[in-house]
């Protein structure tokens, strides 16, 4: 999904929004190509053990969904006033950054940057939708890349299907939608550095946390990133869910 204004505002292109639900982002990156080692399971909750004990470790990446409405069209525009547009290609980026520029595609641009970066990297099927996708992109600038994306049949197709896949009836591409997704990350290149990735904003942007040796994103300090979303809302909205990339055995 995307922000009721941001997330239409100029796009060439509008997918329907993805239901946030770990079955329809589990069917869409096993069509992109991602192995059925790697699923998406949600986390119901930050604070209590049992709760979170039902989550498979490691995790290797998490999806935030939020509430999005003018608070968020703020939080964008400080981030154009504090730090230029990112700029980095190629192999040595520390993580690989997609441009959001497909409208309420939000959820599709946090599930591309799970896949593409971390530990989850390595499931990605030789010669698949998304490997082959990503040989393309990763030597072109971030206008490249996300022009590379737009013009994915493949990925416009299997990403449609996904959209009319949830339990919910599914709107229409243009329609306003109010939560947002981002996505936490750690580097390919740098041990155990977080990234909070938001195809809405400049680039990605390097969080003040680096994971411990056996530490995964869902250990304390990636929780404190996702709290810190939440805290933000200072109570008045409880629309927050969050899912968990894991491997499935």
């Amino acid at each position: 999904m995307s922000t009721s204004q941001s997330g239409n505002y100029g796009r060439r292109k509008h997918y329907i929004p993805l239901e946030s639900n770990p079955d329809v982002f589990t069917e869409l990156i096993h069509t992109l190509g991602v192995s059925s080692s790697l699923a998406f399971q949600d986390v119901y909750s930050l604070d209590d053990p049992d709760l979170l004990s039902l989550v498979p470790r490691p995790v290797l990446g998490l999806i935030l969904i939020f509430p999005a409405m003018e608070d968020y069209d703020k939080v964008l525009e400080d981030d154009k006033k504090t730090r230029q547009a990112y700029t980095g290609k190629g192999e040595d980026e520390p993580v690989i950054w997609f441009e959001q520029t497909i409208g309420n595609a939000c959820g599709l641009y946090a599930l591309l940057h799970c896949i593409c970066n971390g530990p989850a990297k390595q499931y990605l099927k030789p010669d698949s939708t998304m490997s082959n996708l990503l040989k393309k992109c990763v030597p072109l600038d971030p206008t490249g890349r996300a022009l590379a994306l737009e013009g994915s049949e493949e990925v416009e197709y299997a990403h449609t299907h996904a959209g009319k896949s949830g339990h919910t009836v599914a709107p229409d591409p243009t329609d306003d939608v109010g939560h947002h997704y981002v996505a936490f990350v750690t580097s390919s290149i740098q041990n155990g550095e977080v990234y909070e990735m938001d195809g809405m904003k400049q680039g990605p942007l390097k969080t003040d946390v680096t994971l411990e040796e056996g530490e995964d994103l869902l250990g304390e300090a990636g929780q404190k990133l996702v709290k810190t979303f939440i805290e933000r809302e200072q109570g008045r909205s409880i629309g927050f869910s969050l899912m968990a990339l894991v491997k499935t055995d």
